[in-house]
């Protein structure tokens, strides 16, 4: 199971590779608190990868669910660096042993010190391409197309991506 933040999701929507997930073992999951920042306030503002996102819910790809005032959420809403999101994200996964997907760093380490696995978007673009869901031509366009609609990747990290992604064309 995975626990979607608003991060990966927005991002996959803007480069138009939100079916990416549909390659994911498991039920892909959007808490509440995400739906309503990224679905409801993004279609107010008229943002396409809101649609897009609202689409990939309606059709099953997602499914919205709400945290379950568990005491890790009790816990994880003490510490004043964790918005309600992440709050949300973080209870989702733990109390379901689901994978969190995001991307901000405080919301990975945070989940580490909780013990909830984390992955992130690029995980997504890389597993799909070493896996053959999308070619690695299509994963690097995937991921420079993300870049250029403002999602932030370190040059470092970049550079990571594209190594791994040139050891899958071999």
């Amino acid at each position: 199971m995975w626990v979607f933040d608003a991060t990966p999701l927005i991002y996959l929507a803007k480069a138009a590779q939100l079916q990416l997930v549909s390659n994911l073992e498991g039920q892909c999951y959007v808490p509440q608190e995400i739906h309503t920042e990224v679905v409801t306030t993004g279609l107010e503002a008229g943002y396409t990868d809101a649609r897009r996102i609202q689409q990939c819910i309606e059709s099953g790809l997602f499914e919205v669910i709400t945290a379950d005032n568990s005491p890790l959420e009790s816990r994880l809403q003490q510490n004043p660096n964790l918005s309600d999101a992440d709050v949300a994200v973080l209870e989702c996964a733990g109390s379901r042993d689901a994978i969190a997907v995001m991307d901000e760093a405080y919301g990975r380490t945070t989940a580490t010190v909780e013990g909830i696995e984390t992955r992130g978007t690029a995980y997504i673009v890389l597993l799909c391409a070493k896996r053959g869901h999308i070619t690695v031509s299509e994963a690097r366009e995937t991921i420079d197309s993300m870049i250029e609609a403002g999602w932030y990747c370190a040059p470092d990290l970049y550079t990571k991506l594209v190594r791994k992604l040139e050891t899958f064309d071999e």
